[in-house]
């Protein structure tokens, strides 16, 4: 399926991809997330444009369990963690990115830029968000297609301004499954380890998606009234 056929060519388009490589190309961060039971999710929050490759990275794991996922990677120079209320912040310097040949090519290759987070989970897939006009996106979902399964979980237009309401597709699920199983009814009759087992992942993780979509939600209603 090319992208362009899905959505109008004109314009900016904004588009959330996930993606499940082969052993071969899985980030050795990646690999570690999945085969650590207490890591059930890592995002890349920022990375810099230097040579050196400087990045911000958080996990939904205490310290000791983000220092074994940390650990995995060979190019790690120096590290420093940060705890929080739902996880782990960890500033990394490496000599190298540890990304396949291949998969830097093509990103190098394509007229598209990025947005953060890149989102590594445990069930082994990468999700990130693209932005360009859509045959440049066509043009990269055809590459990136070659090396993995990909799909494309949300398409929009791109606005200059970012726009919170736009729900990731796990922020959306985990809004939707707390409504179901009654977080929300008053008295409360569900618990945020009721949304954790139906989306089959860890507490911190439920917590940290319904408060993000939340925040998303109540923002977007603000702007409008």
């Amino acid at each position: 399926m090319r992208v362009d056929r899905t959505i109008s060519n004109r314009g900016m388009k904004r588009i959330l991809f996930s993606v499940a490589y082969p052993d071969r190309l899985v980030h050795p961060l990646h690999r570690r997330v999945v085969e650590e039971p207490s890591v059930t999710r890592a995002e890349l929050l920022m990375w810099s444009p230097t040579e050196d490759a400087t990045t911000l990275l958080w996990c939904d794991g205490d310290r000791a369990d983000t220092e074994r996922v940390v650990a995995g990677i060979d190019s790690l120079v120096t590290s420093h963690f940060v705890g929080g209320t739902d996880g782990t912040y960890v500033f990394l310097r490496q000599d190298g990115y540890e990304f396949s040949a291949t998969l830097l090519d093509i990103v190098a290759d394509s007229r598209v830029i990025f947005l953060p987070p890149v989102v590594f989970s445990e069930d082994g897939t990468v999700e990130f968000e693209a932005v360009g006009e859509s045959t440049a996106l066509s043009a990269f979902y055809e590459a990136l297609s070659e090396l993995g399964s990909l799909t494309i979980e949300r398409v929009s237009e791109f606005e200059r301004r970012n726009s919170p309401s736009q729900l990731t597709s796990r922020q959306q699920a985990a809004l939707e499954t707390a409504v179901s199983v009654g977080y929300y009814e008053v008295p409360r009759d569900g618990s945020v380890e009721n949304v954790a087992d139906e989306l089959d992942c860890s507490t911190s993780t439920a917590g940290e998606l319904i408060r993000k979509a939340e925040a998303a939600v109540i923002s977007a209603y603000t702007e409008t009234t």
